[in-house]
């Protein structure tokens, strides 16, 4: 009896955290369509230039003298006029002063932009900024009369499995609505700053810039994208986050831009075998590959440094990272704590502004040569030459050890390494000599590590190896 009585409060319990299913969409449908807008876009396509060259024919064929005058009666009557071309989309209401949320691929190009309200009424939209990062567009029409808008909601708390209901414009079927759930959290398409929600709500064509509602009435997503074979909807839409849009949209609105936080380091994750290279105990964090010229080197940060912390919240791999930094106010001063050599350091970063930012390679000193060649860790490797740098295409100030030759049976060819990289560091220590890459190797194993971290570089872009001792 007390097992059963127990049983019933878990189920009570589980039943109160979990909400069922609604009786019926209406309310909730009944209550934002309002603030639910069509989107048509008008682009002038102008004609094409030049003379009408008509029909080619080989030159003496019976038709030739026929052609001509038909192409020369053609150009005298002019160039035909530009026609217009027109696209639907979707958008959302978010103030009553007729700011407008949608797509930027919806008005990408469009030379009029006319919104149509549940009422039936249209207005003209102007634009007042777009982020193509983001596929975000913030628009916005003058009305005599204060407007139906919707506020966002926290994405954030949105779990898989919670109600979500979208509306739009779908093939141009204006003002039409669909529910589903969030059938995943925190999806990547393309883009660094993705956050989408994925659900099984329908969406289609024309569904783009709409909003997906939580149950309570509020924007948690923008409806961008679906995944398709045949361009219809088969329960794959994916909505961007209102986290990530509500921040988008009030820069948009302050400034007409976005403004975006640069730290300014190249990154790549820290695998397994990275982080046992690097005497991590776990495999998270950025990896830094790269230090330009910017604010991440002004605060004294370096190539081999793991960022384990930004301002305050763990860092656990490149893309949280990524999304962090863009996060956080241009011109802030951030705590970034760093592993290096064993131990953490805490380094004060005062950020640039990514939209601004302009890449530079850190400065060199040109090495003193002493060629030499030698097999290594499945490498066949030789020291930098000039002759080797202009063969490479490397720049003057280029140093390190170019990979000549990968065993294909080695572990080194398994990572990737081919003919022509060239490692700059190895146990995050600048390498110029073979010399100075076998002292590495031996450091690491007096150490007692399985294996070595190397810094290579493809065409200037570094990447972090790590190789195996055995």
């Amino acid at each position: 009896m007390l097992v059963m009585g127990f049983a019933l409060v878990i189920a009570q319990t589980l039943s109160a955290a979990a909400r069922g299913a609604p009786e019926s969409f209406a309310d909730l449908a009944e209550q934002i369509s309002p603030a639910v807008v069509n989107i048509t876009t008008t682009t002038v396509v102008a004609s094409r230039t030049g003379p009408n060259l008509g029909p080619i024919v080989p030159e003496g064929s019976p038709f030739e003298e026929f052609f001509r005058d038909f192409n020369r009666r053609n150009n005298q009557q002019g160039e035909r006029p530009p026609r217009r071309s027109q696209a639907l989309g979707s958008g959302f209401v978010i103030s009553e002063d007729g700011f407008i949320v949608t797509n930027n691929h919806v008005i990408e190009g469009a030379d009029e932009i006319l919104i149509e309200f549940f009422s039936g009424g249209e207005l003209p939209a102007t634009v007042i900024g777009t982020d193509a990062n983001t596929d975000i567009a913030l628009l916005k029409v003058e009305s005599d009369e204060p407007l139906d808008f919707v506020s966002f909601g926290d994405s954030d708390i949105m779990r898989v499995g919670d109600w979500v209901m979208a509306m739009g414009n779908p093939l141009g079927q204006g003002f039409s609505v669909s529910a589903g759930i969030v059938s995943a959290r925190n999806r990547a398409l393309s883009g660094t700053y993705d956050d989408y929600l994925q659900t099984d709500a329908a969406i289609n064509r024309g569904n783009s810039g709409g909003p997906l509602f939580n149950m309570e009435g509020e924007v948690v997503g923008v409806n961008t994208a679906i995944l398709s074979p045949n361009g219809g909807s088969i329960g794959i839409g994916f909505a961007m986050s209102s986290a990530v849009v509500s921040r988008v949209v009030n820069q948009l609105q302050e400034f007409g831009e976005t403004r975006r936080g640069w730290l300014g380091v190249r990154i790549q994750d820290v695998t397994e075998d990275v982080a046992e290279a690097l005497g991590l105990e776990t495999a998270a964090g950025a990896l830094v590959t790269d230090v330009p010229t910017g604010p991440a080197e002004e605060a004294g940060m370096e190539s081999g440094d793991v960022i384990m912390s930004f301002d305050g919240h763990e860092v656990s791999d490149t893309r949280d990272l990524v999304r962090q930094v863009g996060n956080t106010a241009v011109g802030k001063a951030v705590r970034v704590v760093v592993f290096r050599e064993g131990g953490t350091q805490t380094l004060l970063v005062t950020l640039g502004r990514r939209e601004t930012a302009e890449g530079a390679e850190p400065a060199s000193a040109t090495p003193e040569k002493v060629p030499a060649n030698r097999d290594l860790l499945g490498l066949s490797l030789s020291e930098m030459t000039d002759e080797l740098r202009e063969q490479l295409g490397l720049e003057k100030a280029t140093q390190g050890l170019v990979i000549t030759n990968v065993a294909e049976d080695s572990a080194a060819f398994g990572k990737g390494l081919r003919s022509g990289d060239v490692i700059t560091e190895a146990g995050q220590r600048q390498v110029r000599l073979i010399a100075d890459l076998e002292e590495r190797i031996n450091d690491a194993r007096d150490a007692g590590r399985k294996s070595i971290l190397l810094l290579v570089r493809r065409e200037g872009e570094p990447r972090f190896v790590a190789l195996p001792l055995s």
